[in-house]
């Protein structure tokens, strides 16, 4: 028989995500303007990823749930549900997640770990009860429940009526074309 260890370790970033974090890290030593950011992967914000680098970070999600759902899940509210890549929401928390654990797993003294298992992982479980509750239970995956009303809120008819009390909020006309410019009512920002 096998033993168990008594701590699993955490999955450690597959290579291409390794090399995503490696290069923020030394985009922010160098100083670089946090503006420049945005031309680089960032694995906690998946949908700033190149394709290589979400492949690999889907996997590293999927075995990251897999490791909180053994080491820290007693109860049945915190079990990430085997569906969660069908939750856009989950997606993006778990990424968060999991990055900052990665983080943390990084730092040289203890903190930031027991910051992680004080405000990160807590609040991740709160956010994930709050938004899913246990609606999909082992094998039953529960579709989104406000797909309707996000339906509803897509529609041409919707978005138009949207538009309509924007334009009435400002006194603009339906059909007025693109703004003028802004004409500052002070001294502040005024050109001279």
């Amino acid at each position: 028989m096998t033993a168990i260890p008594l701590a699993l370790p955490f999955p450690r970033p597959p290579r291409w995500v390794r090399h995503a974090l490696e290069m923020l890290r030394q985009a922010e030593l160098s100083g670089l303007e946090p503006s420049a950011y945005g031309l680089l992967d960032r694995p906690w914000d998946p949908a700033t990823c190149s394709p290589q680098v979400r492949r690999e970070l889907w996997s590293w999600l999927d075995d990251v749930a897999g490791w909180l759902n053994h080491t820290y899940a007693w109860q049945t509210a915190n079990v990430i549900p085997a569906c969660w890549p069908a939750h856009p929401a989950l997606v993006r928390e778990l990424a968060v997640l999991t990055c900052l654990r990665a983080a943390a797993a990084d730092a040289t003294v203890p903190h930031p770990m027991e910051e992680w298992h004080r405000y990160a992982l807590p609040g991740f479980y709160a956010r994930m009860n709050e938004r899913q509750g246990l609606g999909c239970p082992p094998g039953r995956h529960v579709d989104w429940p406000a797909r309707s009303w996000d339906a509803d809120y897509r529609t041409p008819s919707a978005a138009a009526e949207r538009r309509r009390r924007f334009d009435a909020d400002a006194g603009d006309q339906p059909s007025a074309g693109a703004p003028g410019p802004v004409i500052p009512d002070d001294d502040e920002g005024a050109i001279p």
